[in-house]
């Protein structure tokens, strides 16, 4: 490093030496990172912690860019937190399945406080002082509650603020823009127009109606916490599509990009004239490198998915609006915005709606019940039909009747159902969630009848078979390569399970469709597609309750690891591991919002243990001598 470099760097660490920052920063030159590009990881990772900075470095290492003096640009939203946000993402959801994508969904629900302004990447920490400084300055006079009306035009809806309120925030992002300029030396724009909530914005006329009714369904005086958040984005790719890679794509060709299951990737479609029909050309965010990728291995993203959440200053409401034994001092750790009640903001809400809100969100991954075949082998079919072909009961275990399907009965024999001992443990590991008041609030399901009969019955067991209704996912089915007739089995039609009475969604739309299943499928395929398909599953489902996903043996380990940030592991140990998950077994993971992450706990429900039965016949043995 330059002695001038060293010595600038080292006049900001001085002015930041009680602050975490400084910390972050002297942890990557010791790594041998230069400071322009040190800084410069710092930014564009929200200088939350020198382990992602310096994976985004070695990330980039191949980025034409790295050296670039080319500062991120920042901009102060005011978000809304708890049950109000909850029905917005609701909105959010329904309005772009009834009446398809309008620019509204680009961003999360926000209120703008500061239009989007740049910063030199070694005074960032500046701005995260300022937004500490600014929110402590005005906690105790920022409204406890903002007062919110819908308006709607042709072309918008959303949420107007109340005027009073709104003069107290807009005077809280003068405030900001004014101490940024002295702290950081930026030039910030506060948002001086009507103080808004936009709802849907250049959406069809023919929507309108719909959209308002929608909108009806949203109470604004919903209890909320408002969170004053410092986002950041690449200034380059400024109106670029974006565009999320569905599965991993290895280059043929040294113009091609690797793709990584979930990749963000920026496109210019002013700049596609000359590329090839399905494939189109476009820049990694995660890597920052350029060149051309199949553009069906995608589907469009938000434009807020790769922008970077900094700092946030939560106003948290007065003190005696809490349980005596939550009323805590506000605390500043290490000189960063720290939210004091952070820990029991769910609590707040719970308590401020009388405990009517679900408290967590949950992923709860299940094998399917005991299945006819592994009872009776694989001629269980030839054991129950008669001469004439008609399905009969020669055991008590065996299924009472079959659902009809078209394809004929023989179909059974690929994709059996569950034995009667299956329906009756799936039913019971339903009241078990009952009694523990799991509230289960949406179920995904492998094609597999065995996992649709499992559903069924576990939401019996829940009371819950008439209210909430099974997402069918081809994309949950188990690895290809363990399908003993190496083709895909013919599962039932969608019209057939509702019509054999099982409550399944038509209006679902699947990730991963039936015809991409593959018999040759790699396993590595197997584990993008699976980590594809459960983290659009957690994508969708955005409010509070547990996510009930019933698949196989292998669902418990594929659809946790991606949840959790693992990496898949060995295929060899991977068998192992699926051979020792009896029926029903469970895996349960639960979200920490407060953290951004996901971790595994003891699940929700006991295990279910249980002996072999062999048959018996009374012939033998009983009448012996």
């Amino acid at each position: 490093m330059a002695v001038a470099e060293t010595q600038l760097y080292s006049k900001v660490l001085n002015k930041v030496k009680n602050r975490s920052t400084c910390a972050l920063l002297e942890s990557l030159l010791s790594m041998g990172f230069p400071a322009h590009t040190a800084q410069k990881a710092l930014a564009a990772t929200g200088h939350k912690t020198a382990e992602e900075a310096s994976k985004w470095l070695h990330s980039h290492c191949n980025d034409p860019s790295l050296d670039d003096p080319i500062p991120q640009e920042y901009a102060l939203y005011l978000c809304p937190t708890g049950p109000l946000h909850d029905k917005l993402q609701e909105f959010w959801k329904e309005s772009k399945n009834q009446c398809a994508r309008n620019k509204a969904h680009e961003i999360f629900p926000h209120i703008t406080l500061c239009d989007f302004f740049t910063c030199e990447d070694r005074k960032v920490e500046f701005l995260h002082e300022a937004l500490k400084k600014v929110g402590d300055r005005f906690l105790n006079v920022f409204p406890p509650a903002i007062s919110l009306s819908l308006h709607s035009s042709v072309s918008y809806l959303g949420f107007f603020i109340n005027d009073a309120h709104a003069n107290v925030i807009k005077e809280f992002a003068v405030a900001f823009a004014t101490e940024a300029s002295i702290l950081a030396d930026c030039r910030v724009k506060p948002c001086t127009k009507q103080l808004h909530l936009t709802l849907a914005h250049k959406f069809y006329p023919h929507h309108q109606k719909t959209l308002e009714q929608l909108a009806k369904s949203i109470n604004p005086g919903q209890s909320c916490l408002w969170t004053a958040a410092l986002y950041s984005r690449d200034m380059r790719f400024v109106n670029y599509q974006i565009l999320q890679a569905l599965f991993q794509y290895k280059p043929q060709n040294i113009d091609e990009l690797m793709l990584n299951t979930g990749d963000l990737i920026y496109v210019d479609r002013t700049q596609q004239s000359d590329v090839s029909d399905g494939w189109v050309i476009g820049t990694s965010h995660r890597t920052g490198c350029r060149g051309f990728l199949p553009e069906n291995y995608t589907e469009k993203a938000n434009e807020s998915d790769t922008w970077v959440k900094h700092r946030e200053y939560t106003f948290t409401p007065a003190s005696g609006l809490l349980p005596k034994n939550e009323n805590e001092p506000r605390r500043k750790l290490n000189g960063e915005v720290h939210n004091p009640m952070t820990k029991s903001v769910t609590q707040t809400l719970a308590f401020q709606l009388s405990q009517t809100v679900a408290l967590r969100r949950g992923l709860l991954v299940m094998r399917h019940g005991e299945r006819v075949d592994h009872v009776f082998g694989k001629s269980w079919i030839q054991q129950c039909l008669t001469a004439d072909g008609k399905y009969h009961r020669a055991d008590l275990n065996f299924p009472a009747n079959l659902p009809k399907r078209r394809d004929g009965i023989k179909h059974f024999e690929y994709d059996p159902p569950l034995s009667c001992c299956g329906v009756f443990q799936s039913r019971l590991v339903g009241e078990a969630l009952l009694e523990k008041q799991e509230a289960v609030s949406h179920v995904y399901c492998s094609p597999a009848l065995r996992c649709i009969q499992t559903a069924q019955h576990v939401l019996e067991g829940l009371k819950l078979e008439q209210k909430i209704k099974i997402r069918v996912e081809p994309g949950l089915f188990e690895w290809m390569k363990w399908e003993a007739n190496k083709i895909i089995p013919s599962f039932m039609a969608l019209t057939e399970l509702t019509e054999a009475t099982y409550n399944i969604d038509p209006s679902y739309r699947c990730t991963f469709p039936l015809s991409s299943l593959v018999p040759s499928e790699s396993y590595e395929e197997y584990v993008s597609r699976c980590s594809a398909v459960v983290k659009q599953i957690v994508s969708d489902c955005t409010s509070n309750g547990i996510i009930l996903i019933v698949g196989h043996g292998s669902s418990l380990d594929s659809f946790t690891r991606p949840v959790l940030g693992l990496p898949a592991r060995d295929s060899n140990d991977f068998a192992s591991l699926v051979r020792k998950i009896p029926s029903l077994g469970v895996c349960f993971c639960e979200e920490l919002k407060e953290e951004n992450r996901w971790q595994m706990i003891n699940p929700p429900v006991k295990t279910l243990t249980h002996g072999s039965n062999a048959a018996f016949n009374w012939r033998n043995g009983i009448l012996d001598s």
